[in-house]
């Protein structure tokens, strides 16, 4: 049986660029299902998908990761792409990085961007990435250059296993971060970045989505890395303790008395507190192991990629109808 694939491209307010998105992806992948998701656009977003052949879905709840979690719930595909609709991405590698999956086989393709000119990136976001990707490396040790490449494809079983929790642009380190977790097989291929074309405006707000991903990141190491992550805290908590007990403690050895008896009781209520949360840690530890062996089973209930026989064209006859109630 022929391997399907779906592409998926989030859109909101994109009239000046999801058209030709669709055209490069029907170029590169004919036999591919292209899906145009409408995240609540008030311009004709949806009238140049339609145009461009996509089938058009609607999610009104704003955020790319809601996009990301409606469409990897909705649509079944052996390869799913997934690429902004913004025409910054160079479409036409699409082929390539689904043929990449197949050859691995991989569960993720990332597409690591490159510029093609020299303002692709905006002001800052070429080293807040490089930072948010070196903050990943330390603390899960991140194979992928580009953690936040919106150029992806997936496997089935990835799909499958990924519990698609956030709800904005912090969605890709989500992705990122599942990948390191279940260790799954990962490749980047290089594709061009580029401006957005005239009339198309960026949505992402640098310092404050920044900051949402930083913030997703260390609650991703709190609970992928939970007894590291409070054996930190409990190691501030013992050294405030033994800053406040030796003394205390070297007094009494000289004297035989505890004249700061206030100083004792507290050094050792801090020190308590420095234990207890130690063995959150490593409580919190197991059921990290739980949820690890739930996803990786839930993972293997799904073959490995494989292409088969070449590509067939998938009639859009047989494609879910893009009439779709809105939820």
């Amino acid at each position: 049986m022929n391997p399907t694939v779906a592409c998926v491209v989030p859109c909101y307010n994109e009239e000046a660029a999801v058209g030709k998105v669709v055209r490069d992806l029907r170029a590169a992948l004919p036999a591919a299902i292209i899906y145009v998701y409408d995240n609540a656009s008030t311009d004709n977003t949806v009238a140049e998908a339609r145009a461009a052949g996509a089938v058009v879905r609607h999610e009104p709840r704003k955020g790319k990761g809601n996009v990301i979690r409606r469409a990897f719930a909705d649509i079944e595909a052996d390869a799913l792409l997934i690429i902004d609709g913004d025409d910054t991405y160079d479409a036409s590698r699409a082929r390539e990085m689904v043929d990449l999956l197949f050859e691995g086989p991989y569960d993720q393709v990332v597409g690591a961007r490159r510029e093609s000119v020299d303002t692709a990136y905006r002001p800052g976001h070429a080293v807040g990435n490089k930072m948010l990707t070196g903050a990943v490396r330390a603390l899960f040790g991140n194979d992928v250059s580009d953690m936040l490449s919106g150029y992806r494809v997936f496997s089935r079983r990835y799909i499958k296993s990924f519990p698609a929790l956030s709800r904005e642009f912090e969605t890709e380190t989500e992705m990122t971060v599942h990948a390191l977790s279940l260790r799954l097989p990962t490749a980047e291929l290089e594709v061009g970045f580029r401006d957005r074309p005239a009339g198309s405006v960026s949505k992402l707000r640098t310092y404050r989505d920044g900051w949402r991903i930083l913030k997703l990141i260390l609650g991703l190491a709190r609970r992928q890395r939970p007894s590291q992550f409070h054996a930190v805290i409990a190691g501030v908590f013992t050294i405030v303790a033994l800053t406040l007990g030796l003394p205390v403690v070297v007094e009494f050895a000289h004297t035989g008395t505890v004249p700061r008896l206030p100083t004792a009781v507290l050094a050792s209520a801090i020190m308590i507190i420095a234990v207890l949360v130690l063995l959150v840690g490593y409580i919190l530890e197991s059921f990290k192991h739980m949820r690890q062996e739930q996803a990786s089973l839930a993972h293997l209930g799904y073959s490995a990629p494989s292409r088969g026989v070449e590509l067939a064209p998938v009639s859009l006859m047989n494609a879910p109808s893009d009439r779709t109630a809105r939820p």
